[in-house]
């Protein structure tokens, strides 16, 4: 019987099916199986939690720089690079759905939530990697490659529904990142419903975009790319449109700014640096005025801080440079909606689109309060010392 025993052939463990290697030799052991690559280690931010060493001359590596300059690839393949450890947290906890992280040191890791980060491929680089793809002085070591946001699809903050306003805000052609990062931050503060961006606008994706809004893309729905025939159906019914605009309705007629010079509020004159324009050009625009501005409708002008915020309401602000379009001036017009202006000392010159975009908003927030019979100003916001 101990003979017979010793010639039993042992008992072979197979792997499971479509992972099965090929049958070893007669006389030879099975051959265990393979360990894991030594570029994949198990993490220590938490059970389950795998990463990879980045080998020099990885490919992806290369995507962090295109995704982060290159507006044509995030909106041609989906794709959008955040910085940092709250703006990826506040991504991860608002629903956005991350692809790839890239960290310097494990222990970035577990500042996010685990759950969330188990559907990314996570990738340790070195920091000096990161230091050259970065546009920080002082880069926190934590990149990551997500899919773009749809607003329909997020979860914002709960507190941030329930102090959510009748309030919206359309921006035109605000082309400065540093100045519509600065508004969103702003209307999230204000507690706008939404913010609709038009087509003419920096993407509201662009790194300096997101980094000046401090997480204002993951606290509110933002609607980009929009033309302004799709504006009306992305208002609520019966919205009010108002402008934030230069015109003081305490001016003489002859220093009434045109649209194009509207820079969010001022009433300050033209600019003397703009250049002289031809006896013909200047007749032209003259004759332009006096018909109207070329179609131009006329609005009401009052003081931001007279009665104006309605419910619901919408206030449009436009760029330095390029001002208020034609369009969001007839959409005021078809809505009822008035020229808001901030009063500055004479010979100032007009305020900065996102500072007058935050005064105009936190204004028509304190009136959609006091109309709304909430508490007053002083138990809402109570004085300091």
């Amino acid at each position: 019987r101990a003979v017979r025993a010793l010639r039993r052939t042992p008992v072979r463990v197979l792997p499971p099916q479509g992972q099965r290697t090929a049958e070893p030799p007669a006389g030879q052991a099975p051959e265990r199986p393979p360990p894991p690559p030594p570029a994949v280690q198990r993490s220590e931010a938490g059970p389950g939690l795998w990463y990879e060493k980045a080998a020099p001359g990885d490919r992806r590596l290369g995507k962090v720089v295109t995704i982060a300059k290159s507006k044509k690839f995030r909106d041609n393949h989906g794709k959008v690079l955040l910085e940092g450890h709250r703006l990826i947290k506040d991504a991860l906890q608002a629903g956005a759905v991350p692809q790839t992280l890239f960290f310097s040191t494990v222990g970035h890791l577990k500042e996010l939530p685990e759950a969330e980060i188990k559907r990314a491929s996570l990738v340790k680089v070195k920091f000096e990697d990161i230091k050259i793809w970065s546009d920080l002085v002082t880069p926190q070591g934590l990149l990551g490659i997500f899919a773009k946001p749809d607003h329909a699809k997020m979860s914002y903050p709960a507190a941030q529904l329930t102090n959510s306003l009748p309030l919206l805000l359309i921006c035109d052609n605000i082309r400065d990142p540093g100045n519509l990062g600065t508004i969103l931050r702003s209307a999230a503060g204000a507690g706008c419903e939404k913010v609709l961006i038009t087509k003419g606008c920096v993407d509201p994706w662009e790194p300096k975009v997101l980094r000046a809004g401090m997480g204002a893309h993951f606290r509110l729905p933002i609607v980009a790319n929009l033309d302004w025939e799709s504006v009306p159906s992305n208002l609520p019914a019966g919205a009010q449109v108002c402008v934030a605009d230069n015109k003081d309705p305490g001016a003489q007629t002859e220093t009434t700014a045109v649209p194009g010079e509207a820079e969010g509020a001022s009433s300050a004159p033209a600019n003397p640096k703009a250049p002289v324009k031809s006896r013909p050009e200047a007749a032209r625009e003259q004759e332009h005025e006096e018909e109207g501005a070329a179609g131009i409708p006329e609005l009401a002008t009052q003081y931001y801080h007279e009665d104006w915020a309605q419910t619901p309401v919408a206030v449009v602000v436009g760029g330095e440079t390029h001002g208020l379009s034609v369009d969001a001036l007839h959409l005021a017009a078809s809505t009822g909606g008035k020229r808001l202006v901030i009063p500055v000392v004479p010979g100032v010159d007009s305020l900065n689109a996102a500072i007058a975009a935050a005064i105009v908003l936190f204004e028509g927030k304190r009136q959609l309060l006091r109309r709304h019979g909430q508490e007053d100003d002083r138990q809402r916001f109570p004085p300091v010392g």
